[in-house]
């Protein structure tokens, strides 16, 4: 709840800075999702950590962090001040953004020019993070393993007994989704794009699975879909720079696309926008969903 709590107070934090892109993914993450896996891994490894074997393991880990954070605090110095006018950034990129986006873009949202266009390689490494994190833990959570007694969940849960949340869901899970499309295919002219769209879908699907239970989740998410799709949305990202190359033109330069500069921008970051949000519901669908397998694993062993 404190996790959840500080995630709508974030939230509102950046919607006061006009920053509402960032405040869409903080409230359905940092208040919605987060905690839910939290809660998850706690149900996962119990509430008592266990004591390592080696008595130097711990030693050499708190080593390790110390330096860590001693070379963070070093590099952190020579930054400037947090909103300093006089900052490198603000002096030569912002200017360059706020006055040349217009033209060169065509679009009225800056912030999606610099991410999608300007920066479009360094959010492709994001999108790739984003896929691996989903990797990881797949492969940490051992995503082969059969599903057994998939309503265990269901039954400790009493899913059953929420009506009212359940014909509540009903009502707003159509919404949220639309929302999401708004979201996505909205990113150009107002607040939005591939990363909030994408945990929308998520939370959508997240919210679905809380009031109706595992077993028919399952039946209506097809996992093997999902897992494939999250590879085609990087793989769609990275295709937009793959024709760049084969035409001769820098890697993600989108005037290829078209013969209109303008118009080939807007196509190039529909496109590139659309993987973003594929990757990322579908990552977080099946982080969620790892969790709650593992867990049902954990309540088999308990019930042994």
């Amino acid at each position: 709840m404190l996790f959840s709590i500080y995630g709508l107070i974030s939230a509102s934090f950046f919607m006061s800075m006009d920053a509402v892109d960032v405040a869409f993914t903080e409230a359905a993450v940092g208040a919605g999702v987060s905690p839910l896996l939290m809660l998850a891994t706690l149900a996962s490894v119990g509430r008592y950590q266990k004591k390592p074997t080696d008595p130097e393991i711990p030693k050499v880990a708190l080593l390790l962090v110390i330096i860590t954070g001693i070379l963070l605090i070093i590099g952190t110095l020579d930054m400037p001040a947090f909103g300093a006018a006089d900052a490198p950034a603000h002096q030569h990129v912002a200017p360059r953004y706020i006055k040349e986006s217009p033209e060169e873009i065509g679009i009225p949202n800056m912030v999606t020019s610099v991410l999608a266009s300007y920066r479009a390689y360094d959010t492709l490494g994001e999108v790739v993070v984003i896929f691996t994190a989903g990797i990881g833990v797949l492969s940490l959570l051992n995503f082969r393993r059969r599903r057994r007694n998939i309503h265990l969940i269901d039954d400790i849960i009493a899913i059953d007994e929420h009506k009212i949340l359940r014909i509540v869901s009903k009502i707003l899970i159509p919404p949220i989704l639309i929302f999401g499309l708004y979201v996505q295919f909205h990113g150009d002219f107002g607040p939005g794009g591939g990363f909030q769209a994408g945990v929308i879908f998520a939370a959508a699907i997240i919210l679905y699975v809380l009031f109706f239970g595992v077993k028919y989740a399952h039946q209506v998410v097809n996992q093997t879909f999902v897992r494939v799709f999250s590879a085609i949305g990087v793989l769609l990202y990275g295709s937009v720079g793959v024709v760049s190359l084969l035409n001769g033109k820098n890697f993600l330069d989108y005037h290829v696309l078209a013969e209109n500069p303008t118009t080939a921008q807007h196509i190039g970051i529909l496109v590139i926008e659309l993987g973003v949000g594929i990757t990322v519901a579908c990552v977080m669908i099946l982080i969620f969903f790892s969790f709650i397998e593992n867990i049902e694993k954990v309540i088999q062993e308990l019930r042994k």
